[in-house]
Order: C-alpha cells, then structure tokens, then sequence
C-alpha cells in the first residue's frame, strides 16, 4: 500500500441556512447557490490558517448535516423533494466540485437528495467530492427516524445499487474514506460495516445539540473511532437561521477523534474551523497490522452474531413497496411505524 504523508483534515463549524421561508422551488434554490458561494472562502481562509499554524497542508474539509437546507420539519415529503432535494449532477453538486476543484481538496458534505429511481421521495445524502471536483462517494442514510431511507425501499434499492451502494468505501491518496450521517454515529453496525470494508477515516456530518456535558453522539464519536480503529472527522452545525427554532439549538462539538478514540481538537460555539487535527494513515495502519489485544479489527469473530442479526429485525424493510411499488408516506409514518415496532417488540416478549 502507498504510503500516504500526513495531513490535516478539519471539521467546518458553519450555519446551516433553513429554506422554509423560502417561498418557492426558485427562491430556495438561489439561497443555496448563495449559501455555497460563501463557503470556498472560508474554507480556503481556514486551509491557510491551519498549515501556518501546525505545518501539514489541509486536505479534507467536512461540512455540517443538510447545511444548505435545514431539515424539513413537517414539510411534505412530496414537497420538501420538490423544493429542496438537489439533483444528482445538478447545479449545486456543480458549484461544489467547481469548489473543490479551486482549493485543491475532498469536500465531505451531506444534503437532502431526489433519486429518479425513486419519485415522490428524497433521501438524506453523505457526499464526497474529489478535488477532480468529481463526486466519488454517495451514501445514503440508512436509520432516520422522520425521512424515508434505502431500508424503506430495501429490494428496489439493493436491486438497483447494489451492497457498494448501500456501504461504499472510496479509496483515495489521502486514505480510505466513508461517510457517517447525523445520529447514525450512534448505530455500532453502520460504522463496522464500512471500516469491514476498508474506510480508515469517517466523514461525519452532523446538526446536534452541544453541550460541555458528554452528549451520546460525542460519546458515539469517540466509540466508533476506537472499535474500528479509524478517525472520526465531526462537523456540527454552528446553529440553523432563518428557522423558528432559537438559532443556537444545534451548534458547537465539531471534532476531530482518532483511531485510539482520543479527542484531538473540538470546537467551542460558533462558526469555526477549530476542530482540525492531522491524520496519520501509516500509524493507524501500522495499528491495524500488528497483532495486539487492541487490534480490534483482528480480533472479529463475526459468525457468532450472523445467526442473531439475520433473524427477525425489529424495524422491517420495504416499509414503502406495496404491491411492488414504492409509495409516499405522510409525515406521520415513521412515528407509526416505530410505534407499531415496539409493539411487535412487546408481543415477541424481547422487551
């Protein structure tokens, strides 16, 4: 494997910028195209910063969960696809590959996204975009509570996409590189399936609540960090505008986390960039090769659990096929859904 020289990754700390005042499909689109255009410079001002600062040059810059959008509140699904999905290839993932282009770098980010494959709805998108400015990882959430998922759509998506859809790992010359999405930090499988599958360091967006109090995710962050022997690169939101909520709801806790699970850098509240920190591949591949008690990676035993998780799965796929066509929920679905989980749950006697 070609040693990779290390380099700076940093989490930017930015405000997301809610569309639901927007008053049609036009005017959200332009706030978005606005949105993007503030970004290269802030990015580029922090770039310089950091290498004056601590000597390697910045090579991947992670942004905050849906931070040109917000998240759809009680939107509907059908409207909120409309109005805010961006298009793959549209003239957003453009202005952002144009982006990386200029400054030389990865982009990990993370949108809501129109699937043509799949009308009516929009998925919640993990991105990665080259500094080709081509976009060369896509992952799609998995486990959200309010938005429909791929595991909604099970057999049409599989069937379509394939497992390297579902799970991708791209491999680059800073390194093997996946995505994480929001609250899915907190879900041990996801993150164990993609470093099985090679990723060294995760992309996480997020828009959480901070807190100098340890939150789950922030607990998350440093777990998943430490079983899989990979980094965590975590960018919070700095607070969500033009939204109802108190502007501050979501902000602060962007961090970088190696692959012992150590916290190198975390931000403070505000836009910022102070959560950077170097990665280094050859130590954490180094890790990864020598047999220890903390080669965790090694040491899987994952037949003991095929028989437990290939059983009965407590939320069950292809919620939204009926009679083998994909449907549009209300908003109210998924809270039904869970309900009608736990109750399954009950009856089984599993809780």
């Amino acid at each position: 494997m070609t040693d990779i020289k290390t380099y700076a990754a940093v989490a930017m700390q930015l405000a997301a910028r809610s569309i639901e005042r927007t008053p049609d499909k036009a005017a959200a689109r332009e706030q978005m195209l606005d949105l993007i255009g503030s970004l290269e410079s802030k990015i580029r001002s922090a770039a310089i910063f950091i290498q004056q600062y601590a000597g390697n040059p910045v090579k991947l810059a992670v942004l905050p969960e849906y931070l040109l959008t917000s998240y759809p509140g009680r939107i509907s699904i059908p409207d909120f696809a409309d109005k805010a999905a961006l298009e793959v290839g549209g003239p957003e993932y453009e202005a952002l590959g144009a982006m990386a282009q200029r400054l030389k770098m990865f982009i990990a980010g993370n949108a809501y996204e129109a699937d043509k494959n799949f009308p009516g709805l929009y998925f919640q998108a993990s991105f990665i975009i080259a500094p080709s400015g081509d976009v060369v990882l896509r992952y799609r959430r998995l486990n959200s509570m309010f938005a429909p998922t791929p595991h909604d759509v099970w057999s049409k998506y599989l069937d379509i996409y394939g497992l390297d859809g579902v799970f991708p790992v791209v491999k680059t010359e800073i390194g093997n590189l996946a995505a994480i999405a929001s609250e899915e930090i907190l879900y041990p499988e996801i993150a164990r399936a993609l470093a099985l599958r090679g990723a060294e360091v995760f992309a996480h967006c997020s828009s959480e609540i901070g807190s100098p109090i340890d939150t789950p995710k922030d607990i998350g962050k440093r777990a998943r960090a430490q079983e899989n022997m990979a980094y965590v690169v975590s960018a919070n939101t700095a607070g969500i505008e033009l939204s109802t909520m108190p502007v501050a709801s979501a902000d602060g806790n962007s961090m970088v986390v190696d692959y012992k699970g150590r916290v190198l850098s975390e931000s403070n509240t505000g836009e910022t960039f102070t959560a950077f920190a170097d990665i280094d591949l050859g130590a954490l591949r180094a890790a990864r090769r020598k047999p220890a008690m903390t080669n965790f990676l090694a040491r899987q035993r994952l037949e003991l659990f095929a028989a437990i998780y290939s059983g009965n799965s407590p939320q069950k796929a292809d919620g939204l096929i009926q009679n083998n066509e994909v449907v549009t929920p209300d908003r109210d679905y998924f809270l039904r859904t869970q309900e009608e989980t736990i109750e399954r749950m009950i009856k089984d006697g599993l809780i």
